[in-house]
């Protein structure tokens, strides 16, 4: 039986030295893991007051909202976090590819007997 809710705090999470949880993207309806990208606090506050998930984009040193150029946006549905609250999943719904290339997913690579092996194109 669920207990009761009590106020999410995102300081009560577990942050790396440069202030980053990874987040796990995965999609309600199917429950494929489409990405992993980093947040930070104000991404998770931002995500969490939009419903548009929000990133934090280390090469940029910016926020990245899903899909704001390519239209491939991620709607949040829930956000859930691990037991030791270093790691988060959001269970999104996704319009169009995840993945900068093209793809559903970033995991389209796999390894198999010592190669790898791309298991999907770009849409």
């Amino acid at each position: 039986m669920p207990h009761e809710a009590v106020p999410f705090d995102p300081a009560a999470l577990t942050f790396n030295d440069a202030g980053l949880i990874p987040a796990i993207a995965q999609d309600i309806t199917s429950g494929e893991v489409l990405m992993m990208a980093w947040m930070n606090h104000d991404s998770i506050a931002r995500t969490l007051d939009s419903g548009r998930v929000t990133y934090w984009s280390r090469s940029r040193q910016a926020f990245w909202v899903k899909g704001e150029t390519s239209g491939h946006i991620q709607e949040l549905v829930s956000l859930r976090v691990d037991c030791d609250r270093d790691c988060l999943l959001l269970q999104v719904r996704q319009t169009g590819p995840a993945c900068h290339t093209g793809r559903r997913t970033c995991f389209y690579t796999a390894v198999e007997n010592g190669g790898e092996v791309e298991l999907m194109q770009p849409e």
